[in-house]
């Protein structure tokens, strides 16, 4: 979902630096390969999610959401040298390309994937994150926002995805869309918790920065 006019949008991203080939190619493999190809996270937001990593060179990212691997990517490309990103994902079946993908972008190294519920695996991370990325199934975002924020270091950044959900957020909810409702209960969340300075971007589907502060 883009919500400025297309030839804005476009103008946007013909003047946002180039992809490296290797997302181009992850890109391709997505569209021809998975279903919901839409998910990725793309060029254009691939590349804020760089240029924020490389901005505060975590030594630690937590990714909720892992898709075929491009975000886990784009974030480790601001790693410090050694630094790691826990990627997590519940399918099973990603995992070939996700894999295929970390070998060849050079990162293979910093990247730890995590298999099964992140409401499971997240208690089980004994370390303390400069850098999380939320991009995971929406009606769980309010109980990963519990689990998450005493992790996030005093100063570290937690960045979500989807939070305009279509537009779905300013409309008229339907009794049965639990994920707009969640959406709607997160983003009260971040923008109320005084242990948070959040901002929502309208980029894409939206996507909203908080920052803890301490």
């Amino acid at each position: 979902m883009h919500f400025l006019p297309e030839a804005i949008d476009q103008y946007t991203l013909d003047h946002t630096q180039k992809q490296p080939e290797i997302l181009a190619q992850l890109t391709r493999e997505t569209y021809q390969k998975i279903l919901q190809p839409r998910m990725l996270s793309g060029h254009y937001q691939g590349r804020l999610l760089s240029i924020i990593s490389k901005m505060i060179a975590p030594s630690t990212i937590l990714e909720l959401g892992t898709y075929t691997g491009y975000s886990a990517i784009c974030l480790a490309e601001g790693l410090k040298k050694g630094g790691i990103i826990h990627t997590l994902d519940i399918n099973e079946e990603l995992q070939s390309i996700q894999n295929k993908y970390f070998e060849l972008s050079g990162f293979r190294q910093n990247i730890k994937q995590h298999l099964g519920e992140a409401l499971n695996i997240i208690p089980k991370l004994n370390c303390k994150f400069d850098l999380i990325f939320m991009d995971a199934d929406k009606p769980n975002y309010p109980a990963y926002f519990d689990l998450i924020i005493d992790k996030l270091k005093p100063g570290g950044l937690l960045l979500t995805d989807n939070v305009l959900w279509s537009g779905k957020v300013v409309e008229k909810v339907k009794d049965e869309d639990e994920s707009t409702k969640a959406l709607l209960e997160y983003n009260k969340l971040v923008a109320i918790d005084e242990r948070l300075e959040t901002i929502m971007l309208p980029i894409r589907d939206g996507l909203s920065l908080s920052r803890k502060i301490g």
